[in-house]
Formats: C-alpha cells, sequence, structure tokens
C-alpha cells in the first residue's frame, strides 16, 4: 500500500483535492441559489435536489470544457509551436511530428514499447495521437453538457421572469452562454501563455515543470542543456577558463 501511495501521489492528491472542492462547491453553491430562491419567495431546496439541478451542473460542465480545451490546445499546439527558454516549449529544430527514431516507432519500437506502438498501422496511427484524442473527445462532452445544462437553467430563469424559453439552437446563440464560456476560456490561455514565458525565467527546484536552478535561460529543454547550436556558441565565446569572452 505505501509503495502504491508513493508511486500514485500526484494523481491521488489532485483527485482528493478535486473531490474537496466539488464538496465545498456544492455546499457553497447551494447555499447561493437558496439565498437567490428566498429572494423570489420560494421555498429552499436541499442538497440532493441542487445536486440534480441544472444549476450546479452547468457551473461544474462550464470549468470542465474550459480545462480539457485548455489541454487539447496545448497537446497539439506544442507539436508545431516552440518558445525558447522554456521546459513547456520542445527544443529549437524539433518543431514538427519528429522523426520515428525520435518517437520510438516502426523498426524503432522496443519490447517494452506499448502494445499498439509494436502492433504498427492504423493502431499506431490512432495511439500516437491518443492523448489529444482523448482531450478532445472530453472537451466536447462536458461543452455539450454545458451547454445542455446551461439552457435548461435559463430557461428555468426566463420562466420565473416571464420571459420566453429557447431552444438548444437558441441558448447557443445566447450572451449567457458565450459570456459563461469565454470567462473560463480567456483565463485559461492566459494561465498557459504566462506559465511559458514565466518557466523561462522562474524556477521551481525539484519540479519537472522547470528547468534546473542553475540551467541559462535560454535552454529549452526539460533537463536544462542547450540544443547543439546554442552549445557551439557558447563554447566560441568562452575561453579555455570557462570565461566569458568579449
Amino acid at each position: 500500500m505505501r509503495r502504491f501511495l508513493r508511486d500514485n501521489a500526484l494523481s491521488l492528491g489532485f483527485g482528493l483535492l478535486f473531490l474537496l472542492s466539488l464538496a465545498g462547491q456544492a455546499f457553497s453553491g447551494l447555499a447561493d441559489y437558496n439565498d437567490g430562491r428566498l429572494s423570489h419567495a420560494a421555498e429552499p431546496v436541499g442538497l440532493l435536489d441542487y445536486l440534480a439541478s441544472a444549476d450546479f451542473a452547468v457551473d461544474v460542465a462550464e470549468n470542465w470544457q474550459s480545462e480539457y480545451l485548455q489541454f487539447f490546445l496545448y497537446v497539439f499546439a506544442t507539436v508545431w509551436l516552440l518558445q525558447r527558454g522554456s521546459p513547456e516549449s520542445k527544443p529549437a529544430g524539433r518543431a514538427g511530428l519528429e522523426t520515428d527514431e525520435d518517437q520510438q516507432v516502426g523498426r524503432h519500437a522496443t519490447a517494452a514499447s506499448p502494445k499498439w506502438v509494436r502492433a504498427g498501422g492504423w493502431r499506431t496511427g490512432i495511439f500516437s495521437m491518443s492523448l489529444g484524442l482523448v482531450m478532445l473527445g472530453l472537451f466536447l462532452l462536458s461543452w455539450l453538457a454545458q451547454s445542455v445544462a446551461g439552457m435548461s437553467a435559463y430557461n428555468a430563469e426566463q420562466l420565473t421572469e416571464f420571459g420566453d424559453p429557447v431552444s438548444w439552437f437558441g441558448y447557443l446563440a445566447s450572451s449567457d452562454f458565450w459570456n459563461r464560456t469565454l470567462q473560463n476560456w480567456q483565463s485559461e490561455f492566459l494561465a498557459i501563455g504566462s506559465m511559458a514565458v514565466f518557466s523561462v525565467y522562474l524556477r521551481q527546484r525539484g519540479s519537472p515543470e522547470s528547468k534546473p536552478v542553475g540551467a541559462p535561460h535560454r535552454a529549452t529543454d526539460e533537463s536544462g542543456s542547450l540544443d547543439r547550436g546554442e552549445r557551439v556558441s557558447v563554447r566560441r565565446r568562452t575561453d579555455d577558463h570557462g570565461q566569458e569572452c568579449p
């Protein structure tokens, strides 16, 4: 058990934080929801009724879809887009799908490679994009859940204010849907861009999301090493004693 906890501490730790924060959202959301109902002279609801409501579902789903969109775009964007000096980026010269040797596929696969890699053909092709495809699928599912739950919550509010309910397509074109959606998207894009840039110049000792503390700012590889062209440039600028030349 101790070894299992050690080997899975990251996923278990964040899983626990997820459950605790979801529980906190449920109770705080219930209090806020009942405050709104009381202000409209309606009876408050219990926790189970709130958890089954469209209001709770849309609040959860709109955050999930933005997170999975973030990872989907990041997984695919970092194949081609680079940020020199950031451990969140591949080194210069490695943009693209890379060679079979780099990716350990085809004749470069080993006995320890995943089964679908050793199988070749369409299975290797699908497995080679599986991370991005799963993130895309989870984004689309959570986005669909947000749109359906959001429509239900929006129509319930419309009815209490004697307004006309809207269809699913009508809700997709509404300002309520896009306000909920874009306020999450912009924060995710800002966070990713900030992490990519800050990690060029800032360090976190011991974290795989950071370069080694003493690595040069221009080092892009996670190990803190310079690429071949940069190593040649540094050697040319230093004397035999390792001091930088003018």
